[in-house]
């Protein structure tokens, strides 16, 4: 048996370990049921059970920032102004909020003998959000597509 304060009491009956976990106002838990003999502890078991689940909160929130989403954007190696300033914004605002972002050129028939067309946009975003993220990968071509990745900056 070990005690409130965390020291070991000794082997009691399990009368004698109720009646001590009484007189403290605490809860007798069952800690090692398995063991010879059973380990039990004298604690107040609804605050145990509350910093448990607060630990798991707490794990589970740098869970999620580990697990960043992945956005994609396609552009167009002709997109146009307006249409490249509204993708760069959004995209700004998801780095911003730590996600990832995956920017793709899809090319079409005779687009794909002017692929540095389609590299040229993809870098020219990348200048433009390079205060919010970095290149984790650079543009590469695969087929018809070309795909580059940013990824946040990281905090100091």
């Amino acid at each position: 048996m070990i005690g409130p304060n965390g020291e070991q009491v000794g082997i009691k009956s399990i009368q004698d370990a109720l009646t001590l976990a009484s007189y403290a106002a605490l809860d007798l838990v069952l800690i090692s049921p398995n063991a010879n003999p059973p380990v039990c502890k004298v604690m107040d078991y609804n605050k145990y059970r509350y910093e448990k689940q607060k630990k798991e909160k707490e794990a589970l929130k740098k869970q999620k920032a580990n697990m960043a989403e992945l956005k994609e954007y396609r552009l167009s190696p002709v997109i146009d102004v307006g249409d490249f300033e509204t993708k760069l914004r959004n995209a700004t605002k998801y780095l911003e909020k730590g996600d990832k972002i995956k920017l793709t050129v899809r090319f079409k028939g005779r687009q794909l003998a002017h692929t540095d067309l389609g590299k040229d946009v993809l870098e020219r975003f990348a200048v433009r959000v390079a205060d919010y993220a970095d290149i984790e990968q650079k543009p590469k071509l695969e087929g018809k597509t070309m795909t580059m990745l940013l990824v946040p900056k990281k905090d100091k």
